[in-house]
This record gives structure tokens, C-alpha cells and sequence, in this order.
């Protein structure tokens, strides 16, 4: 078969693919997780997924008892599409290159001169090239969290319905203020490790968090115990898929993202190349910076007592 011929299969079989699998969250974060089982030099693949999972569990946490109390459903609903268009975006130009490399390490021959094809920004075009000659797995990790944080940064984190009516409003900044929200890592010993995201809007910050997180995730005292829980627990959605590992009994209040949100329609629009917009700093490569205890097991119990008040209270003001 000529080459080119067979490199078309390549393409439309990637595209195919990608279709299928970026219908919803949960089928993102099965994908990432089946890959890294194949590839496990691929780091960046159980990062997403660890933090696919999260996602998940933010989009249902919006419908869970509590929230609904205190935002209103459309403001609700832009924070799931805040959420989800991330989620997609991120998925759309990151599972072609991991497809990409699959077909790299079956051919022995390095395909991303096929990056192209997928938009993908020259940044990751030279970084998978420099990858595969030096087999350099924490470059290539560092420089996949820092390909997908600025992918989003223009369609979502400054498009301007998300950044009048989600990033600047009031109960926006109060979580980042109070340090409400969080990326968690379960285990089925009910111990849960992670970070609180602050500074979300910034891409240096994000960036700074995939660092953080990826060194927490990768800790040998740790890493099997995540995948131990990722192989044990299917993605739901529901953030009862750690709860019911706790040691403090706890009644599901957190609903399946299936039975709670259709499928959204995407459509990707015009790609600008960031990395050619945008310089890359030096910074972005250093180390990750640490910052208090990773065991957050303790300080999610009193973060989510200190949301149910608030929410309590701000019922009792409304019926005064």
C-alpha cells in the first residue's frame, strides 16, 4: 500500500475514533484509563483520567441535594457547560496524539509529522519528536498538562459568556477565595489526597496544579493505591464513587452524570496555534511547588461541613 494511502487510514481511523469515544465524560475517562494500562510511560493518561473523574463529579455535584439551594439552575447549567466544553476540548486534541503514538510504537516508526492533520499545536508536534528520541517521560508529562491548559484558555477560560457570567460572578470567586474547590485522589482505604485550585483563570496557576498533581499522583507510596482504585471503581460520575469508601458512613446525595445530563452537541471552530501565539516560559518546567499536606482527607470532611452551613445559613437570611 503506498504510504500515503495508509496514512490516510491512520487519520480517518484517529478521527473516527476520537468521535466515539468524546461523547461524555465518562467515556473520556474510561479511554484515558485504558490507554495508560497500555501505556504506562505515558503518565499524562492517568493524570487526565484521575482528573477526568473530578470533572465528573463536579458537573453532578451542581444537582446534588445542596447546591440547588443555594444557584440557580441556569447558572448551574453554565457551570456544566464550563465543565464540559473543557472536558471535550481537552479530550479533542489530546486523544489523537495518544492514538497517534499507539500507532508509533506498533509501526516502530515515529507518526507525529500526523499531528498536523488534528490541529495539534507545533509546541506537541516537536515536544512527542524530542519524546521519542530521548524517551524523556516527566518532559513529556509536564509539557501535555501545559499543551492542554492553554488549549482551553482562549475557547473557555476567556470566552466571553464564561468569563462575564461564571469566572467574574461572585459565587465564583468566593469558592476560589475560600478554596471550595479541589482535585481529589481517592483510594479504598478512604483516604483522599489531592489539592485546592485556586487562581483558576490564570494558565500558570492551572499548569502549576497539573505539576502538583502529577507529583502526588506518581509518589511511590501512592501510585498503586490509585490505580488500585481506578481498576476497582467504575467512573459514575457520582461522587459516591469515593464516598463509599469512607470511613465515615455516608448516604449517596450525588446523582449519575448519565442520568443527569443529555449528550452535548461540540463543535471545535476555528483552531488557533497557541504555541505560536503565546511564548512558553521557562518557569513552566520547573519542579512543582508544594504546599502544605497532600492528605486532604481530614480538611475535605471540614470544607464540605463549612459549604452546608453556608448554604444553611444563606436559607435562614433569605426566609428572615
Amino acid at each position: 500500500m503506498p504510504i500515503e494511502l495508509f496514512e490516510n487510514e491512520i487519520i480517518d481511523n484517529i478521527r473516527r475514533l476520537t468521535k466515539k469515544a468524546n461523547k461524555d465524560n465518562i467515556s473520556r475517562t474510561e479511554k484515558y484509563e485504558r490507554f495508560y494500562q497500555e501505556h504506562p510511560e505515558i503518565k499524562w493518561a492517568f493524570l487526565a483520567a484521575m482528573v477526568s473523574r473530578n470533572a465528573g463529579w463536579n458537573m453532578c455535584d451542581l444537582e446534588n441535594e445542596w447546591i440547588p439551594k443555594i444557584l440557580p439552575y441556569s447558572y448551574r447549567q453554565l457551570l456544566f457547560h464550563v465543565y464540559e466544553r473543557a472536558n471535550w476540548l481537552i479530550f479533542q486534541d489530546a486523544y489523537p496524539q495518544l492514538l497517534l503514538y499507539h500507532y508509533s510504537t506498533k509501526f516502530q516508526r515515529p507518526m507525529f509529522h500526523l499531528l498536523a492533520k488534528f490541529q495539534v499545536s507545533l509546541f506537541m508536534q516537536n515536544e512527542w519528536n524530542y519524546f521519542w528520541k530521548y524517551r524523556d517521560q516527566e518532559r513529556l508529562l509536564y509539557s501535555l498538562i501545559i499543551n492542554e491548559q492553554n488549549v482551553i484558555q482562549d475557547p473557555v477560560i476567556l470566552h466571553h459568556v464564561f468569563k462575564d457570567k461564571v469566572f467574574r460572578s461572585l459565587p465564583f470567586k468566593l469558592q476560589d477565595w475560600f478554596h471550595f474547590s479541589y482535585c481529589l485522589f481517592p483510594t479504598v482505604t478512604g483516604k483522599l489526597y489531592g489539592a485546592s485550585v485556586y487562581d483558576f483563570q490564570d494558565v500558570t496557576s492551572r499548569i502549576e496544579l497539573g505539576k502538583r498533581l502529577s507529583y502526588i499522583l506518581f509518589l511511590d507510596s501512592l501510585h498503586e493505591e490509585f490505580i488500585y482504585f481506578s481498576k476497582m471503581t467504575t467512573h459514575t460520575g457520582s461522587r459516591y464513587d469515593y464516598e463509599q469508601y469512607s470511613l465515615v458512613r455516608k448516604k449517596r446525595d450525588t446523582p449519575y452524570l448519565r442520568f443527569t445530563y443529555p449528550i452535548v452537541s461540540h463543535h471545535r471552530g476555528i483552531v488557533t496555534d497557541w504555541s505560536k501565539i503565546r511564548k512558553i516560559k521557562d518557569k513552566w518546567y520547573d519542579p512543582p511547588k508544594l504546599k502544605g499536606t497532600i492528605d486532604l482527607t481530614k480538611w475535605h470532611q471540614k470544607k464540605e461541613m463549612q459549604i452546608q452551613i453556608l448554604i444553611l445559613l444563606h436559607q435562614w437570611l433569605d426566609l428572615k
